[in-house]
């Protein structure tokens, strides 16, 4: 996503076909400015709260009476509550009343569409919190049926909701576009899918789309506290990768940004791929791969090393380009972690220069299986609360 006219002290995303503010901090033209502002005030209290309304002046350099507006109209909406008076003896005079996020008062369903076996799902709090959990088994589904399935799955959560919903969050494989129609999935037989409409007619609740590997790529920044420029790059039947530069995702001309299985690592062959191409990193890396050539008597060792010098070969020209400073991998960490791991920051290391990249961490998720549904809410966070 192109950077120009961009306030680089507010980064922005497209989300659900808007322009969203992951991390406002700024103000802004008066025609933008109560969204804004609400925004710059729903973030600090998300990040910072509890607070007092004197606080929030401070913190966001508004007026203390636009504070007052802003904080009213959020707690009419039930977004933000009083919790009482700070008790501080410290502080001379009449105690100040603190508000904050009401982050117990509204659930976020997260659908993680990922997994070639199940569809998983979660009420989620605005923390980022899973309150419960639901699937479906998704083994062998295509087409209308795949998306039947991801319905009943988001339909069962939003009954069982025992707060609001604030909107529905979907992270799914292939090439998703800024209307959350997933333009290919190859493994789903969905082509032109309208999944955001589709679902979000269905529900009647907000639905926000998007893929699966920027999805935990959110998740990573939102609520793990990564760096704001990272590579997430997801392992499993296939390869992806999601990536963010100053916290705001980039999706790339034709949303294929991050699609790196496919690309061809090296210059000897390798075995053939779906794709028609031979050598490329999923026949490499992607699990299946990976479980069969150890499963084939090929020492373990070798096939995880092997598949990581691929990986840094294929990570190496984005790392020196962009300079990330992160790369987390998700996936199964019995074969993620360890020698995988070290062979690829081995080869980055090699193919880099140290003097820059020398530093460049290359590690798991934090967050386990739970981090595509946990970024599908921070997709819902951002398109209907302008946070991160």
């Amino acid at each position: 996503m192109s950077s120009q006219g961009r306030d680089p002290h507010s980064p922005t995303t497209q989300i659900g076909g808007a322009q969203r503010t992951l991390r406002p901090s700024a103000k802004v033209l008066p025609e933008q400015a109560r969204s804004h502002n609400r925004s710059l005030v729903l973030q600090t209290l998300y990040r910072q709260g509890p607070l007092s309304r004197a606080d929030l002046a401070r913190e966001t350099g508004l007026t203390r009476v636009t504070i007052g507006d802003l904080v009213g109209g959020l707690i009419g909406e039930g977004l933000a509550l009083e919790l009482g008076a700070r008790v501080d003896p410290t502080r001379p005079g009449k105690p100040a009343i603190l508000v904050d996020l009401d982050r117990d008062g509204h659930r976020i369903i997260g659908l993680d569409l990922s997994d070639t076996a199940v569809f998983r799902g979660a009420l989620i709090d605005l923390d980022g919190r899973i309150v419960e959990r639901r699937e479906v088994a998704a083994v062998g589904l295509t087409g209308a049926d795949a998306t039947a399935a991801a319905l009943t799955l988001a339909e069962g959560l939003a009954a069982s909701a025992d707060r609001p919903v604030l909107g529905v969050g979907v992270g799914s494989p292939g090439i998703v576009d800024l209307a959350g129609t997933v333009l290919s999935a190859p493994n789903r037989g969905w082509i032109d899918e309208p999944l955001q409409r589709r679902l979000q007619e269905a529900l009647g609740l907000p639905v926000i789309v998007g893929n699966d590997a920027n999805a935990a790529a959110l998740a990573e920044y939102g609520f793990a506290g990564a760096s704001a420029d990272l590579m997430l790059v997801a392992v499993g039947y296939g390869v992806g990768a999601g990536l963010l530069i100053a916290g705001s995702p980039i999706f790339g001309a034709r949303f294929a940004a991050g699609e790196i299985g496919h690309v061809v690592v090296g210059t000897d062959g390798g075995e053939a791929c779906a794709c028609g191409k031979r050598g490329c990193l999923e026949t490499w890396l992607a699990v299946p791969r990976l479980q069969a050539r150890i499963a084939a008597g090929q020492p373990r060792e070798h096939v995880l090393r092997q598949a990581g010098e691929r990986l840094g070969i294929a990570l190496a020209p984005v790392v020196g380009a962009l300079n990330l400073s992160e790369v987390v991998l998700s996936g199964p960490v019995e074969l993620l972690d360890g020698d995988l791991a070290e062979a690829t920051v081995e080869t980055l290391r090699q193919r880099t220069m140290d003097q820059f990249h020398g530093d460049l961490t290359v590690r798991m998720t934090t967050l386990g299986a739970d981090i595509v549904m946990r970024g599908a809410a921070v997709m819902v966070l951002s398109a209907r609360l302008g946070v991160s």
